[in-house]
């Protein structure tokens, strides 16, 4: 078709395979499709953390029932699709997180409904965590749009997701009602020719030649992204 008005680059069109409930490896932690047999686990992550629930529409829960029957509703989704997080570490269950807005027609895919126990928050099991849902998403099942959604007051989740890589795309306001007070969502994306960089920085964060005797990491993401 011929014509004078602008139109976006031809791109593969092939929709998407849908992400398994399958297990994922890495080296600091496992991911494990969530189930209710988790809910004892979180249930004692969750102890003290009351204030890590604050942008989320659930938690914290008032008993090990209330947190075993949401647990249970939640892994019997497949959008979002749930997994459970296990550091290597300390083997025991310490949060969750999620692929969601699966749109294989477009390519695009979110990472959310990330919940950490303090435990887990700044760890290299918390970014490793991440990574293997990112990984797993563009690299193994070809989606070309990895989308990252914050609360816009929300300033760890918007640090985490530049720290990872992910590009501002502005703010929606007034974009949902969350526990009875308005929400502006700030929306953040990693595209298909961006992604390999991301990759790279985060897999030379975590390799053991960036961990300081301390534990701590010698250099940062953003700066070693900056320099590929």
């Amino acid at each position: 078709m011929v014509t004078a008005l602008p139109i976006g680059p031809e791109v593969d069109a092939t929709p998407r395979p849908l992400p398994a409930r399958v297990k994922l490896r890495g080296v600091h932690v496992e991911l494990e499709p969530l189930h209710r047999r988790h809910a004892e686990e979180l249930w004692q992550a969750a102890q003290g953390a009351e204030v890590s629930w604050t942008y989320l529409g659930y938690g914290p829960f008032a008993s090990l029932d209330a947190m075993t029957a949401f647990v249970g509703d939640f892994a019997a989704q497949h959008d979002p699709m749930v997994w459970a997080v296990r550091p290597v570490a300390a083997g025991v269950v310490s949060g969750w997180l999620s692929l969601m807005e699966i749109q294989p027609h477009n390519a695009a895919i979110e990472l959310g409904h990330i919940w950490f126990a303090p435990r887990m928050q700044r760890t290299r099991a918390g970014t490793e965590a991440m990574f293997l849902l990112m990984r797993l998403a563009a690299d193994d099942l070809g989606y070309r749009r990895l989308v990252w959604k914050a609360n816009a007051l929300n300033q760890a989740s918007v640090n985490g997701a530049l720290r990872l890589g992910f590009v501002p795309e502005g703010v929606h306001r007034a974009a949902t009602i969350v526990r009875g007070r308005r929400r502006d969502t700030a929306w953040f994306s990693i595209l298909d020719d961006e992604w390999p960089r991301c990759r790279d920085a985060i897999q030379l964060w975590l390799d053991p030649a960036n961990s300081a005797p301390d534990g701590t990491a010698r250099r940062g993401l953003a700066e070693i992204r900056a320099e590929l």
